[in-house]
């Protein structure tokens, strides 16, 4: 018997083990964003490791709960993102985005109303997925199709020259 399993097995092995741990991080979203009921519904939470004060919810029950309202999704999109096989998965990135900035706002206690300002943040980010995923997208389309992506890139050279002057101008 061999005692070093070839490439495929170890392949195999480290694909099923990966899968398996997606699928048990994916069940147990659910689980994850319920975890908010084991807090305590007062205003500080005191552990050996730190204390907690919600000031802008009131309790850390409701802080608590608003977090996982953002974490949750983010962690399946940042699943969704790693594991997506399509041309347009770039765009995942944005939700992801906006999910982060929201979290970022609920945890920043300062922060009197979140869900507010995150889509200017998001702006330039979309600003560089979007053109990207419409290349990629167009590239593909050429590829495919059998048209000659050196006409291709010269149309984008020229489109890039217009925006140049354009720029140049402010």
């Amino acid at each position: 018997m061999n005692k070093h399993p070839n490439k495929s097995t170890r392949a195999k092995s480290s694909y099923l083990v990966t899968g398996s741990i997606i699928a048990l991080i994916i069940a147990a979203s659910p689980y994850l964003f319920y975890s908010y009921e084991s807090f305590p519904q007062t205003k500080s939470w005191e552990t050996f490791l730190f204390t907690y004060h919600a000031n802008w919810y009131q309790e850390v029950y409701v802080s608590v709960w608003t977090m996982m309202g953002k974490f949750v999704p983010m962690l399946l999109l940042v699943i969704w993102f790693i594991t997506c096989k399509h041309w347009w998965y770039h765009v995942i990135l944005i939700p992801i985005g906006m999910f982060a900035f929201q979290l970022f706002s609920v945890i920043n206690d300062d922060v009197g109303i979140t869900d507010e300002v995150e889509i200017w943040w998001l702006f330039p980010i979309m600003l560089v997925i979007v053109p990207l995923v419409y290349l990629i997208k167009a590239k593909l389309s050429n590829k495919l199709i059998g048209k000659d992506l050196k006409s291709f890139e010269e149309e984008l050279g020229t489109q890039k020259n217009f925006w140049q002057q354009i720029k140049d101008l402010f």
